[in-house]
């Protein structure tokens, strides 16, 4: 049987399947395709990347020394009997005389791994030279297109074959030409209709104002349109092509619309304003990138810049307060130190996160998948992954000292007496129970033992419920600091130098008086991902597949390279990318299907002449975002109505609805339904920037128990102010701990990774978080109060309520059916009792304490909750004014407010 052939079959088939069915396998080609790559990832970095460290003298780096074995005297390698080949005994893991390899249990090997060493010792045991592996290697590669590096990669990297159409994203970019048929077409609708006339379908007629407005003003600013901003596009007598222009123009100028887009980045960027795991302690000034996200997007920034300053700001201009804001990017990820872990995996995590996260966001690729082995796929090789992460190496974390800027909201900082107060209760506790230990210990040294020397026998003196207390007074403490950086001037951010020598952190790291003391951090491969387990040594660099870039060496300067790379116009990955999502942000779903994903396992782009063509024009035309969604705004792909004269032809035609015949419906996005009814209600703070502020959420999840930095963490209180509970969701405080409910069942993502495009599912709890909840209760009671001081009879009231809602007027029987509801509602609210609930203003919690296993109780006060002030209440409303609250609730609930046409 050819080489080639065996090769090839080892690929479709286990080991152990082939080598039963074909005793003639080439052990040679056992060896290169299996043996050695096992040997090399999980082996060699024990027994042979360091000659003069070798675990037990075993050597795996010759055939040779692989023969003798190691300290155990035993042969490693007896040919053609892998069963007294201690290796193999070894690797099998079943024979208590030799020890198991690897001994991870995680890193043990597969049963056809064994089976490769088993058939490869069995036949020979040959070791054939490195170019005789690269032949094999290449005899081995299918059909396709070969990528050439000049980096000097190992041989089981250069020249791999990939599949051309894999390799659409990494092409270098060139304006298509459009198919246009008119001559003032718009060259978005060359391309779509050219591809309809192929696809012999007609596409849906325009959008009528109403539907149109409406879905423009969710896609661009993220909240309905007034009725007074209906009302004149309706009126407008100008033609629709002027008429929508104008409304696209204002729109695009809205400060709101870059609240929108900044809600789509904070998805990528994994936004948060704490830091997960199990030390969720707060992230104070995160917000601060936050509201620079948005003061980019408003001002239209060149997208080259906003990417140039988010990875090397800090070093682009280290004087300037938003460049030392904008590399927060770089710190949102979940991350902690603790004395419970080694700070190396730490770092390590750190690292590996930012490097991934850069790929995926910037680059349109999942780099973590070549942290342990070359890309399966794409052309990624692990080396490349370790170059990348190299320009990270002397990146370092910290809270840095950052001035205030004019145009930042500093509104809300009064709220910092709450903290105040907290940490006055928990000092004086603090100090209490340090005099009771102080005055025992004094006790304790009058008496024989104390007179001894000895440690004074702290658990006998301090009872259970006093440990406990001391515990979560001074690790309550300790979160606070975290908190208190809110109302100070710090942003969340890096700095360059050496890696500090850190075992934990105990309150935001600020930059050392001398950055280069500590570690200086050399950059390696890591065998299995694992850094303890350093191999090749890497030097900074990029994604070589995509061009390449000169890096340093030195401490300073390799994120301003790597930036630089990635903003260049000739990277034919970073516009593509971004066009992707700015059509996706605007049309409602990608061309290209996985916008953080443009390799071979991602979806291919659905008009890949169009990508090309909005990516040369993005960045033709300043890397202007607002040029590129007012394209797709004024297009007639946008403008088309959500159904079809012909439905079924449609269906069969294009079942996935990528043809773009026809507009996609959509439902609102979580932030959109809850700040769409705050602003229908009459209850929206539109306020731009600021802290996050604190709605009020389910008691249950808001009183729930939970452990922060190994005690108690503070409740979650809401704004005792409703004109702060009623910003935008954008300016919300975002918990990894403590997730806001009403969001989550509405698929808002979590925070722990890259969100490249939201799920939209329909299950039970939205009914109940919808329809059911005191919150959308408290929305429907406001909105009835609004429509009703702004009318003068039932009929306007209802004709409000249908414009602030819908955009509409109602039709007859709808106005009879809310008339003859609102009516019935009345008398039924007549005869039902509310009673407003106390609100608590302290919690009793019950905790066990670590040393003694007691079970003891404590009080923990809620300093804000006096200053609460409610938000509207059935109990304080006429039952007339109820029974319209219920029509309202049903009007928030239709699927004509929560969905788009």
């Amino acid at each position: 049987m050819p080489l080639k052939t065996i090769v090839l079959m080892l690929g479709f088939f286990s080991c152990h399947t082939v080598f039963a069915a074909e005793p003639k396998v080439d052990p040679e080609a056992i060896f290169a395709l299996k043996v050695y790559p096992i040997l090399k990832s999980k082996c060699l970095a024990c027994h042979g990347d360091d000659p003069e460290k070798l675990k037990g003298d075993l050597d795996l780096r010759t055939r040779i020394a692989s023969l003798k074995g190691g300290a155990s005297g035993l042969p490693g390698l007896v040919a053609r009997k892998a069963d007294e080949s201690t290796i193999y005994r070894a690797i099998a893991r079943d024979d208590k005389e030799v020890s198991a390899m690897p001994p991870k249990e995680n890193d043990q090997l597969s049963q056809d791994e064994r089976a490769a060493f088993k058939a490869w010792i069995d036949g020979g045991a040959p070791w054939p030279s490195d170019a005789r592996i690269e032949a094999i290697i290449q005899a081995t590669k299918p059909k396709g297109v070969r990528v050439k590096t000049s980096l000097g990669l190992s041989s089981d990297w250069t020249n791999r074959a990939y599949e051309p159409e894999n390799l659409w994203a990494y092409q270098p970019l060139v304006r298509p030409i459009v198919d246009k048929r008119k001559p003032d077409q718009n060259p978005i609708d060359g391309f779509i209709e050219a591809k309809l006339r192929a696809m012999n379908l007609a596409p849906a007629p325009g959008s009528g104002r109403r539907e149109l407005l409406r879905r423009a003003s969710f896609d661009i600013t993220g909240l309905p349109p007034t009725p007074e901003e209906m009302d004149r596009f309706l009126r407008d007598p100008r033609s629709d092509e002027l008429a929508w222009t104008e409304q696209v123009d204002r729109l695009l100028a809205s400060p709101h619309a870059a609240e929108q887009l900044a809600r789509h980045w904070l998805d990528l960027t994994r936004y948060a304003d704490s830091a997960g795991f199990a030390n969720d302690y707060e992230r104070g000034s995160a917000w601060r990138y936050r509201d620079y996200v948005v003061r980019s997007f408003q001002s239209d920034k060149p997208y080259d810049r906003f990417v140039m300053e988010q990875i090397a700001g800090d070093e682009l201009a280290p004087g300037d307060p938003e460049s030392l804001i904008a590399v927060g990017f770089l710190r949102m990820g979940p991350w902690e130190l603790t004395g419970m872990e080694v700070a190396r995996v730490a770092r390590q995590r750190f690292l590996d996160d930012i490097t991934d996260t850069v790929g995926q966001v910037f680059l349109g690729h999942m780099l973590q998948c070549a942290r342990c082995h070359d890309h399966k796929f794409d052309p990624v090789p692990t080396r490349d992954y370790y170059r990348i992460q190299a320009v990270f190496a002397t990146t370092q974390i910290a809270e840095r000292s950052v001035p205030f800027l004019e145009s930042e909201n500093q509104k809300g900082f009064e709220e910092k007496r709450y903290l105040e107060a907290r940490k006055k209760e928990l000092e004086q506790e603090l100090a209490r129970i340090r005099k009771v230990e102080s005055e025992a210990t004094e006790r304790w040294k009058k008496t024989p033992e104390g007179k001894a020397g000895q440690k004074p026998p702290r658990h006998e003196f301090l009872s259970p419920a006093d440990l406990g207390m001391e515990r979560i007074a001074r690790k309550g403490l300790e979160r606070l600091k975290w908190e208190f950086d809110r109302y100070e001037p710090y942003a969340h951010s890096v700095y360059n130098g050496h890696f500090p020598k850190l075992k934990s952190i105990y309150a935001p790291f600020r930059i050392p008086a001398d950055p280069m003391k500590g570690e200086p951090e050399s950059s390696h491969i890591l065998g299995g991902g694992d850094p303890f387990s350093p191999r090749d040594p890497v030097t900074p660099g990029v994604l070589s597949i995509a061009g390449e870039a000169q890096i340093p060496t030195t401490v300073e300067g390799r994120r301003t390279a790597l930036a630089r790379w990635i903003a260049n116009p000739k990277n034919p990955l970073t516009a593509r990318v971004m066009a992707n999502r700015i059509w996706q942000w605007t049309m409602g779903q990608p061309i290209a299907g996985n916008p953080n994903n443009f390799g071979a396992t991602g979806k291919k782009p659905t008009y890949p002449e169009l990508l090309d063509w909005l990516a040369v024009e993005f960045v033709e035309n300043g890397w202007s975002i607002r040029h590129l969604q007012r394209l797709i705004l004024t297009s007639d792909a946008y403008r088309r109505s959500s159904t079809h004269p012909r439905p079924e032809h449609i269906r069969s035609r294009d079942p996935l609805g990528i043809s773009y015949a026809v507009h996609q419906p959509r439902r609102l996005a979580a932030e959109e339904l809850r700040d769409a009814m705050l602003a229908v209600s009459g209850e929206l703070n539109r306020e731009l920037g600021g802290i996050p502020v604190r709605p009020e959420i389910a008691t249950e999840i808001a009183h729930q128990p939970r452990q922060v930095m190994g005690t108690f963490a503070a409740a979650y209180e809401p704004s005792p102010n409703p004109n702060d509970r009623h910003r935008r969701t954008l300016y919300t405080l975002k918990q990894r701990g403590v997730r806001d409910p009403f969001l989550e069942v509405f698929n808002a993502p979590a925070s722990e990774n890259s969100c490249e495009f939201r799920d939209v599912s329909t299950v039970a709890p939205q009914v109940f978080a919808l329809f059911n909840s005191t919150t959308s209760q408290a929305r429907a009671l406001a909105l009835a109060q609004r429509v009703t001081k702004e009318t003068d009879s039932d009929e306007a009231a209802i004709t409000q309520l249908f414009r602030l809602a819908y955009g509409r007027t109602p039709s007859e029987k709808e106005l009879t059916l809310c008339l003859k509801h609102w009516q019935a509602q009345s008398v039924r609210q007549s005869k039902r009792v509310y009673e407003r609930a106390p609100r608590p203003l302290q919690l009793e919690r019950v905790a066990v304490e670590e040393n003694t296993g007691t079970t003891f109780r404590f009080v923990e006060r809620l300093p804000a909750a006096a200053d609460f002030v409610p938000d509207a209440y059935p109990a304080d409303a006429s039952a007339r004014i109820r029974g319209l609250m219920d029509v309202c609730l049903v009007i928030l609930n239709s699927n004509e407010f929560i969905y788009l046409d």
